[in-house]
């Protein structure tokens, strides 16, 4: 891939993810996503990464799929988008079940594909000046990126049937008061602080945080006597790794515990 439209690195287990088209507000392209899937993989497989920072570069953090080049596929549009869906889904899917938390920081416009992106965060922080917008439906398009499942979740139906068919944008204010977005920061201190949170959750357990991001994720397909009998298989196998026998002789110790992450 010729072109860096993904950035990533790691260090000192936080991996940092981003969104590099900023002449053109990060708008996803096919071998954006291509390269936002890798990004995933990467995460995903790599045992040293134990947090991840999702951000964009530039003034925005993205503006959803870049309209200008899906217009410029003409009869080809419908495949194009077919291919990009495949390699974004995947990436979302993996991000959203992945052992490592994901801190998103959100500046600008977070729209339509960028406010899905968005929504992977397990935390999500805005700057003040952040926007939040659904956006398909004024381009005619419906919408991608798992937001039509995560939205409702996070912020009920009603509200997502909302912002799906009005577009309204929401300020990062509203954003969170909706429950769309973890907190609110001042803009110059957003990356800042999202950063220092993405680091302090890389020194964590990280398989812990892994089911218990997965757990929440499923409670709401899951009777309840499903969902306890994984809970219970998944502390039962939690606490026979070295983070949770650390964790406990810590407490034990009256002591901060020392996670590594590893199995």
């Amino acid at each position: 891939m010729a072109q860096n439209l993904v950035k990533f690195s790691v260090e000192n287990g936080l991996a940092r993810v981003v969104l590099n088209r900023p002449e053109a507000g990060n708008g996803i392209t096919e071998e954006m996503a291509a390269q936002f899937l890798d990004a995933a993989a990467r995460c995903e497989t790599d045992g040293g990464v134990r947090a991840v920072l999702l951000s964009g570069a530039g003034k925005n953090f993205c503006v959803g799929g870049d309209l200008k080049v899906f217009r410029e596929a003409g009869p080809d549009v419908g495949r194009m988008l077919k291919k990009t869906t495949a390699l974004l889904h995947a990436a979302c899917a993996q991000f959203a079940r992945m052992d490592a938390p994901v801190v998103a920081a959100i500046q600008g416009a977070a729209a339509g594909g960028g406010l899905s992106l968005a929504l992977l965060g397990d935390l999500v922080y805005g700057g003040e000046s952040a926007r939040f917008t659904m956006a398909y439906t004024a381009a005619g398009l419906s919408p991608d990126g798992g937001s039509t499942f995560l939205l409702p979740r996070l912020i009920g139906l009603r509200r997502a049937q909302e912002l799906t068919l009005t577009n309204r944008r929401l300020s990062a204010q509203e954003a969170m008061d909706w429950g769309l977005i973890t907190s609110v920061l001042p803009d110059d201190t957003l990356f800042e602080t999202a950063e220092k949170q993405a680091r302090a959750l890389a020194q964590g357990p990280t398989r812990a945080f892994g089911r218990a991001k997965r757990l929440l994720l499923e409670s709401y397909e899951t009777p309840l006597e499903t969902q306890m009998e994984r809970e219970g298989t998944g502390i039962a196998t939690s606490a026979a790794e070295p983070d949770a026998q650390e964790g406990m002789a810590a407490f034990a110790e009256k002591r901060a515990p020392t996670f590594t992450g590893q199995l």
